[in-house]
């Protein structure tokens, strides 16, 4: 096991190589390099601006006991995409757009579906 490269190093041989999945929120995010006095680069996430609010969204009421995850699952087929709904409303925290049952929000179209074509 010595000898395997580090997850970091094995993608600093390959070209354009990003460090996070397609279905993250972190994705599309520059990585940046601070080089440090002693010449060490240290690689990080550049900040991720929030998208312009996106008016092509399906309208929902909150029901109660209903989370940001289970709402994702429900409406985009993976609880990991909650962010796409975060993104979608204009909220600080993720955990208002359900904190509070008849609650409207925005729930953004599955794989670029119009609505008519939408199935939940």
């Amino acid at each position: 096991m010595a000898d395997i490269e580090p997850y970091e190093s094995a993608l600093d041989s390959i070209p354009g190589a990003h460090p996070y999945p397609r279905t993250s929120r972190y994705h599309d995010a520059e990585i940046g390099i601070h080089k440090q006095a002693d010449g060490t680069e240290v690689r990080y996430t550049k900040r991720r601006l929030l998208p312009p609010l996106d008016d092509d969204t399906e309208p929902h009421v909150v029901g109660a006991g209903e989370r940001p995850d289970l709402l994702a699952q429900r409406f985009l087929g993976d609880p990991g995409q909650w962010w796409r709904i975060a993104d979608a409303n204009p909220v600080l925290d993720p955990r208002e757009l359900t904190d509070e049952a008849g609650r409207a929000i925005g729930i953004p179209l599955a794989g670029g579906f119009s609505r008519g074509e939408r199935r939940v």
